[in-house]
């Protein structure tokens, strides 16, 4: 398949422009996609995660190696043989609105993000009682033990984000009216442009914390007077927008760009995250055809992981690990479990017969296809390719990324605006274990997106949680990983460690599986 076809020929102009913007200590970023959503807690989407982490703040954050570090917290204490936690907010902490943050806020906010996360779901099974006794105490007491309580509450997707209550009583289902948080940017409300601008600016009333800044966690110092997000979706445009000073970083260029950039003097381009992202294939597993496991194996066995990174990341090739399963724990007892039945190459024979077991006789497969995101495109029209190749009836729906949002959430017929497949990503650390693995989970209605059921998948992971050793917990994770193999809750295509860039203006960002925009000086 040819690489690229809308980049054949194109390069950065080397007309130069003026600088536009705003004054010298705002901060122009272009992010990956254009926003859609500022609630973190109803959509999953990394674009709303990104932003979210600025305008909002979490009980709980992550250093550069993933360890959940207190944020919101002044400290927290562990009794009764780990079934209560009693955790103490830190004073002097204000929403942007005014009003004070208080324990009652979070417990709120603590139970709209349990409806929508599945590590949120396997908190809210332990759950007996979930308690504001004061304004700065929150109590949760457990029926079993949850030792992983703070790393659950330090995920970044979906973030635990805190809220006001009022805020926090929004349906989860539906998005929140406003976009208030307590964290170090505050949301300007009235100069959004859904998907084309936003700005904020530094929230006075934030109080930093005293530790080194590490990822989420540690103390945010804001310094700068103002951050614009610009969205620009052509890769050759906003790289363009980079070399001339029109914007100051830009979160993933596309890797056939990067040559020129490192050409301009003024660019400066780095791996912020050393630990990528996994890209998959998530089919619907309520809607037929792809309720059937045995047509779910069928569509696996057509892709070719090291076509997809091709794709994706051919003009960075260093930046592509193939192959990948379905978890990345880094023990290759768990990592390579089964994996011969993603890394066998199939002739279009076997191919053909893996179909005909599947029983599929040309059914229409609907596939929704974000044309607006380069890394999302170019590894759906692998896959489109693939499954045209195996004479599949999939119907190609091109959309942006915003309309993606709406319509994965449908559980309707494909007659009725329903779906088939899908690509999205996810962070790598949410699959360093089977914690925070929301596409492994086989819980059925309450399952992310796709809503997968899987009893047995679901018996490894409760059992994973409540492993007494290591060794007990390496055991389980190897048999979840075999169970996704024949279950097929998602397609991995690949895994990718995409570079950033940004001017010479402002300071080396911190590292981290998202950009973070606090301790940045721009001169």
């Amino acid at each position: 398949m040819n690489r690229r076809g809308f980049l054949a020929g194109t390069a950065i102009s080397a007309l130069a422009r003026p600088a536009i913007g705003g004054s010298s200590k705002t901060l122009l970023f272009t992010p990956q996609s254009p926003l859609a959503s500022l609630d973190p807690v109803w959509t999953s989407a990394m674009t709303t995660r990104n932003i979210g982490f600025q305008i909002y703040d979490v009980l709980f954050g992550r250093d550069e190696q993933m360890n959940p570090k207190p944020q919101m917290l002044a400290g927290y204490v562990i009794e009764d043989d780990g079934k209560r936690w009693t955790l103490t907010l830190r004073e002097n902490q204000w929403f942007h609105d005014g009003d004070k943050v208080l324990a009652r806020d979070c417990v709120a906010s603590l139970r709209r993000w349990m409806v929508r996360d599945p590590a949120g779901a396997t908190l809210q099974a332990r759950l007996d009682a979930l308690e504001a006794p004061d304004d700065r105490t929150i109590v949760l007491r457990l029926n079993r033990k949850a030792p992983w309580l703070p790393k659950a509450l330090s995920k970044f997707q979906t973030a635990a984000v805190m809220v006001p209550e009022r805020l926090a009583k929004t349906d989860p289902f539906k998005q929140m009216p406003e976009a208030i948080g307590s964290g170090p940017f505050r949301f300007l409300k009235d100069e959004y442009v859904i998907g084309s601008h936003a700005a904020l600016v530094p929230f006075e009333r934030y109080v930093p914390r005293d530790e080194k800044p590490s990822f989420t966690s540690g103390g945010h110092k804001v310094l700068v007077d103002r951050m614009e997000w610009k969205m620009i979706p052509d890769a050759s445009t906003a790289a363009n927008a980079l070399t001339t000073g029109e914007i100051d970083w830009l979160e993933m260029p596309l890797p056939d760009l990067l040559p020129v950039l490192r050409n301009a003097p003024n660019v400066k381009i780095g791996r912020l995250d050393d630990y990528g992202f996994i890209s998959q294939l998530r089919p619907n597993h309520v809607i037929s055809p792809t309720n059937n496991v045995k047509l779910r194996r069928a569509i696996r066995g057509t892709i070719n992981q090291r076509e997809v990174m091709d794709a994706v990341m051919g003009g960075d090739p260093d930046s592509a690990i193939v192959p990948i399963g379905y978890l990345a724990t880094g023990n290759p007892e768990v990592d390579m479990a089964g994996m011969e039945q993603i890394t066998k190459k199939r002739s279009p024979a076997e191919i053909k017969a893996l179909f005909a077991d599947a029983g599929y006789s040309g059914e229409r497969l609907v596939m929704l296809h974000t044309t607006d995101q380069p890394f999302y495109n170019l590894a759906t029209l692998v896959v489109l390719d693939s499954l045209k190749q195996a004479g599949v009836n999939v119907e190609d729906q091109a959309m942006d990324w915003g309309t993606t949002l709406q319509r994965r959430g449908s559980k309707e017929p494909l007659d009725k605006g329903g779906w088939s497949l899908f690509v999205s990503v996810t962070p790598v650390p949410e699959y360093r274990d089977p914690l925070l693995s929301s596409l492994l989970r086989g819980n059925g209605k309450d399952a992310w997106i796709g809503w997968p059921d899987m009893p047995e998948m679901e018996v490894a992971y409760n059992a994973w949680l409540d492993a007494a050793t290591p060794e007990e917990q390496t055991k389980l994770e190897r048999e979840i990983q075999l169970i996704a193999i024949d279950q097929v809750p998602f397609i991995p295509l690949g895994r990718y460690l995409p570079r950033a860039a940004w001017t010479k203006a402002i300071s080396d960002p911190g590292k981290g599986p998202a950009p973070t925009f606090w301790n940045v000086s721009k001169s």
